[in-house]
């Protein structure tokens, strides 16, 4: 035990005198890992529903995934929040203090699990409706009520392995963190071929891997901090909320939460969109299911800007804890450079040919030519200035780490809440290919996201820029 934790100190250490772009690959690969096999279990999920279960399947599955980033808001609103504030309180050496941020994150998770799962399920089919079912045909909508059904009280296990995973990246254990997602995401990519086709059991197979993985990655995590392996151990008397522990974390985590809530509410306006501008329920079912490859798509490509995210995260804030600006402001700077190379590669892989054909075809079977060739369009479309929204991303994650959340969550809202959702809503009754102006949308969305991200940070980045010389000066 006393190897661990001092391996532990090692690494809080390393994160004020370590190499950036060292300490940036060693955060963000495992944190890329990690975040991948959590997100790609709907990914995995709609890559066997795709090929074996039909059109009809993958539009339900994709109805269902506005709930999904319900539960995933909550998640992130809990875990984003309370990390941030356990790296602030490891750079100012509160142990006691971030024991108890580790025990109200369990706490907070619990009462989410009793409040969220109930009243969607005896509700099921008028929340479906919410989120564009009523316009599809009755087999996506039997398909997406059965899915849903099974998942829903299982997401008490994913969100606190998803906690645990965000604390141990925190605490500087990135590779504890990746390896509670390995052990989910290894159980559910076994288990979906032998549930969706070994048993025959179609897309309730699907769900029922999916409960069975998310359970396995939380025995492991709960070990962990109940073992004495990690810096902070989980005690059960820390288990609640804590009074002088509660506005930091869920101001911080505020900003993440909004920006997930939009996304769900986002994925409930497009299907509605495509609903309204289609001419029957059969060209809706085809769209929204062309919306599901698209977001099966971005969520692989846009991965790796997400892990930069998670690795620079624990390094700003474990600085600016440790009143080391200088530091703070060298690695906004590098965490701005890698994430804007890797929207460049995200926009030419879903906007340049033949790259959007190829990726469609990973979710679309070779037996629905139209199907795959209106994905593969709409790709291209909706992701061709991906490109830009790269100091957004970044800017963001600096102010949750920081701890302002006021800008955090201005920015965070600004794609999706401020451009996107009135953007989507009203171009198609200027361009004759209603349904095209709903995908069209999206990259306009991004170009004005670009333009109001750069006052803020050009604003905040001179501020630090004059307190770097002081902060210099008073460590001599």
């Amino acid at each position: 035990m006393s190897a661990n934790l001092s391996a532990a100190k090692k690494n809080l250490e390393e994160l004020s005198t370590g190499r950036l772009p060292k300490l940036l690959l060693k955060y963000s690969w495992p944190a890329l890992v990690a975040m991948s096999l959590n997100a790609l279990y709907s990914v995995v999920d709609r890559f066997y529903i795709g090929h074996g279960c039909g059109e009809a399947a993958m539009a339900g599955l994709t109805l269902v995934f506005p709930i999904m980033m319900l539960f995933a808001a909550f998640g992130v609103f809990v875990g984003v929040g309370h990390a941030a504030a356990m790296s602030i309180k490891l750079g100012e050496g509160d142990r006691v203090g971030c024991e108890k941020i580790l025990g109200q994150l369990v706490a907070f998770k619990l009462l989410f699990f009793f409040m969220l799962p109930p009243l969607i399920f005896f509700n099921i089919d008028t929340v479906l409706r919410w989120c564009g079912a009523g316009g599809v045909s009755a087999e996506a909508f039997d398909c997406a009520r059965r899915y849903l059904r099974i998942v829903l009280f299982s997401h008490l296990f994913s969100h606190l392995a998803f906690g645990f995973s965000a604390l141990m990246r925190a605490e500087g254990s990135a590779i504890g963190s990746m390896t509670c997602m390995i052990v989910g995401f290894g159980t559910n990519l076994i288990l979906d071929p032998i549930f969706i086709f070994g048993f025959g059991m179609g897309i309730a197979g699907a769900a029922w891997a999916t409960n069975i993985a998310m359970f396995a990655s939380f025995l492991f995590a709960i070990h962990r901090y109940v073992s004495g392996r990690s810096v902070v151990r989980l005690r059960v008397g820390r288990i609640g909320f804590h009074k002088g522990y509660l506005a930091k974390p869920c101001g911080i985590g505020f900003a993440p939460f909004l920006q997930q809530m939009l996304g769900s509410l986002i994925n409930v306006v497009l299907p509605a969109a495509f609903a309204k501008w289609a001419v029957d329920e059969a060209a809706a079912t085809t769209q929204i299911a062309s919306l599901g490859v698209f977001q099966s798509v971005l969520i692989l490509v846009v991965l790796p800007i997400m892990g930069a995210q998670q690795g620079i995260q624990p390094i700003i804030g474990y600085n600016w804890g440790a009143r080391n600006y200088a530091r703070v402001k060298d690695a906004f700077m590098l965490g701005f450079w890698v994430t804007t190379v890797l929207c460049i590669v995200a926009t030419v892989l879903q906007a340049v040919p033949p790259f959007p054909r190829i990726l469609a075809s990973l979710f679309v079977s070779s037996d629905n030519p139209a199907l795959l060739s209106i994905a593969a369009r709409d790709l291209q479309v909706a992701n061709c200035m991906l490109w830009c929204i790269g100091l957004n991303v970044v800017a963001t994650t600096f102010f949750q780490s920081i701890g302002r959340p006021k800008t955090a969550i201005v920015l965070s809202t600004l794609r999706q809440g401020a451009c996107l959702l009135p953007t989507a809503w009203f171009l198609p009754y200027f361009i004759e290919d209603h349904a095209f102006g709903v995908w069209l949308s999206m990259p306009v969305s991004d170009v004005m996201c670009c333009l109001m991200t750069i006052i803020p940070i050009a604003l905040h980045m001179r501020f630090l820029a004059k307190v770097r010389p002081r902060a210099a000066f008073l460590r001599k």
